[in-house]
């Protein structure tokens, strides 16, 4: 870098800190002037007099919203429905799902070329009787039965009935339980590792003493071992209470192997096993420095490690929810949470990161947000396409230069046919001249590909001193592919964003936070979470087969912002198939290598095609809920499904099955099978549906 080069920027990030110290003073003589009312009005003898009138109405106000809430037809008429959901799920993942005699018969009789043996490890400490014998009986009711129970028992001396009953089994299993009384209470971790050094099996899998197998567990796991090859494996899960895994208060449908979902939250849990050889480099299976997280600890650790991670997408293990577990109320155990934070600390710094920050989400205190460091300060280029709708694209472009913190970002707006006055004044005005006389001096035409000359807004424009904004001309038919693939062959950004022209800015950093995730090598599309200007969800990931046309569709749509999301998952980012085009960040050297959006995809399912490409390129998708703007498509081109345009749309979505049958058969590896494809919100697939 040149003298004159270090001295403009010099000159550049004056302007910038100059402008901020301006805004920030009068952010704060606005905020002295609002608290000196607000002061004033609560010091008034009036507002002292109010206080009990306020809170009356306050009171009745509450009851009201309740009443209205209970007793709004739409709302009941939702709660009855999920009511029913609830009941036909107790009855199809309880003990209705466990084997009939000759289904129990058969998979015993089952020979598998690889025997593998299973050691189940099961740290004890006071645990109820009842509970303690629900649990030896679930892994004596196993229907494969080459397995061995390792029961390490910190029990203090009020609990002595834990070691008779662990003894009467014992001697009725014929040596496959292993039972050790230790000398003292080891912690969760020291008593799991006092079970490992029990451990003679192939396989090793870790097991609550207050919990419930599926009579099926080992052997749908033999099968995936053998089918598979897989070398650690997990299953779907579901919480019980009243002592009944017929009582399902939740059920627990996981996604593939994830290590961005993995790292904010803790998934796979249960029913985790793993073969041996994983454990080669330790000393120890679980670290007892991490008591009350040690197995997202050891989760991430295996993982990492392992050669073939596999889901099965069944429900085989049962959760107890009770006072004082962890399934109950995680306030039961606080220490858990910082532990856990600690275990993903440790796992992101063996992995290379560094100056990252990890929080907690409104969802659940052990599901985390983290803030990864930006390295360096590369080129955005923002790829806006338009056509008219000066007040759409103004909107954008404003928020945008208003609210954005990153400021190291050109506007490459993709001009397609306006016809208005009023954009061609929002041109003039963006660009700092009249570039149709500029052309005209040239004796040049604005065709498709022309590139107008770059302007600079000044600081009373934009809010953002220097800001590069470019438009490049397109002439053709609409062609959102085209049009994009255009503007990013004129941007000179080491990043592109692509970003439809009806969105808004919501949250100031949605830059770093989808550029934290798209400069890393293992990453390919960064999406945000956009809503509808009524605050409901318009995008927070796409699921692959689902909708009408069995291609793709977004889930949680039309959800309200606030929500939580299926298991907390609209609350922290995580590896999804595809993310829409209406806001995406990718790498400019990758989208060029992945070949761009493809043109034979005029409006619809580009994006998402995009996405399964970089996927075939070993890249993860990431969508995260922390990059944040409003998508109001009420102009959007190309959303009319009717007449012309659903023919058009019937015949890409025609190709897009056709290109990516093997994918739709095998599904989405981000959503479970058990859901429904009919429908966004999460809801079970109906017994005997395909979809």
């Amino acid at each position: 870098m040149t003298d004159l080069d270090y001295k403009e920027a010099y000159e550049k990030e004056k302007r910038r800190s100059a402008y901020l110290a301006d805004r920030l003073s009068q952010v704060e003589e606005e905020r002295e002037v609002l608290q000196a009312s607000l002061d004033f009005i609560h010091n008034s003898a009036f507002w002292k007099m109010s206080k009990p009138f306020r809170r009356a109405i306050h009171f009745c106000r509450r009851q009201a919203a309740r009443v209205r809430r209970v007793m709004h037809p739409r709302d009941l008429v939702k709660k009855l429905r999920y009511k029913k959901r609830e009941r036909q799920a107790s009855l199809q993942f309880g003990t209705a799902s466990f084997p009939d005699p000759e289904t129990a018969r058969a998979q015993r009789e089952t020979t598998f070329l690889r025997k593998v043996k299973f050691s189940i490890l099961v740290p004890l400490w006071n645990t109820p009787e009842q509970f303690l014998r629900d649990m030896i009986e679930s892994v004596l009711g196993q229907t494969y039965e080459n397995w061995e129970l390792c029961l390490a028992d910190g029990s203090d001396g009020e609990h002595g009935y834990v070691d008779r009953v662990c003894q009467e089994y014992a001697a009725q299993a014929g040596g496959r339980i292993v039972y050790h009384k230790l000398e003292r209470n080891q912690g969760i971790a020291g008593n799991t590792n006092a079970c490992y050094r029990l451990a003679t099996g192939d396989y090793v899998g870790l097991f609550d003493h207050d919990d419930v197998l599926h009579p099926c567990a080992l052997y749908e796991y033999a099968r995936a071992i053998n089918e598979t090859g897989a070398d650690f494996l997990y299953c779907d899960e579901s919480t019980f209470r009243d002592g009944s895994v017929d009582n399902l208060v939740n059920m627990h449908f996981k996604p593939d192997y994830a290590p961005d979902t993995l790292r904010g939250n803790n998934y796979i849990t249960h029913f985790s096993v793993f073969s041996r050889h994983l454990l080669e480099e330790d000393t120890e299976l679980f670290r007892t420095s991490l008591d009350g997280s040690q197995d997202h600890d050891m989760i991430l650790r295996l993982t990492d490690r392992a050669g073939k991670v596999h889901h099965i997408p069944k429900l085989l293990y049962y959760w107890r929810s009770h006072e004082g577990s962890v399934a109950s109320d995680i306030e039961a155990k606080p220490y858990a949470v910082e532990a856990a934070r600690r275990a993903v600390t440790d796992h992101l710094e063996k992995h290379g990161f560094r100056d990252f920050q990890i929080s907690s989400t409104r969802a659940f205190p052990t599901i985390f947000r983290i803030r990864y460091r930006v390295e360096g300060n590369p080129g955005i280029s923002v790829i806006i396409p338009n056509r008219d709708h000066r007040e759409d694209l103004e909107r954008c472009v404003n928020s945008i230069l208003d609210r954005s913190t990153y400021d190291n970002f050109e506007l490459v707006i993709v001009e397609n046919g306006s016809a208005s006055p009023e954009i061609k004044q929002y041109y003039r005005e963006l660009l700092g001249y009249d570039y149709e006389q500029a052309l005209a001096a040239r004796g040049e035409a604005s065709s498709s590909g022309e590139s107008y000359d770059m302007g600079v807004m000044c600081a009373e424009e934009s809010g953002k001193a220097g800001t590069k904004v470019r438009i490049v001309t397109y002439g053709g038919e609409f062609n959102y592919s085209r049009v994009n693939n255009l503007g990013a062959a004129y941007a000179t950004g080491e990043y592109l964003l692509l970003l439809n022209n009806d969105t808004q800015v919501i949250t100031c950093d949605w830059m770093e936070e989808m550029l934290m995730y798209a400069q890393r090598e293992d990453v390919g599309a960064v999406g945000a979470k956009l809503y509808y200007g009524d605050h409901t969800i318009q995008h927070a990931g796409v699921v692959i087969g689902m909708g009408a046309h069995g291609t793709a569709g977004h889930s949680h749509y039309k959800h309200n912002f606030r929500d939580l999301g299926y298991m907390g998952r609209l609350c922290y980012a995580q590896n999804l198939s595809a993310v829409t085009g209406a806001c995406l960040m990718v790498k400019k050297a990758l989208y060029e290598q992945a070949g761009g959006l493809d043109e034979s995809f005029a409006v619809s399912l580009n994006d998402v095609d995009f996405c399964l490409r970089l996927r075939e390129l070993g890249k993860l998708n990431v969508f995260t809920p922390f990059a944040e703007l409003y998508h109001y498509e009420s102009e959007s081109r190309g959303d009319d499904l009717h007449g012309q345009n659903a023919a058009r749309y019937e015949q890409e979505a025609a190709r897009f099955r056709e290109r990516w049958k093997a994918l739709l058969e095998q599904g989405d590896p981000y959503y479970n099978p058990n859901f429904t494809l009919e429908r966004c919100d999460y809801s079970l697939k109906l017994p005997g549906s395909t979809r």
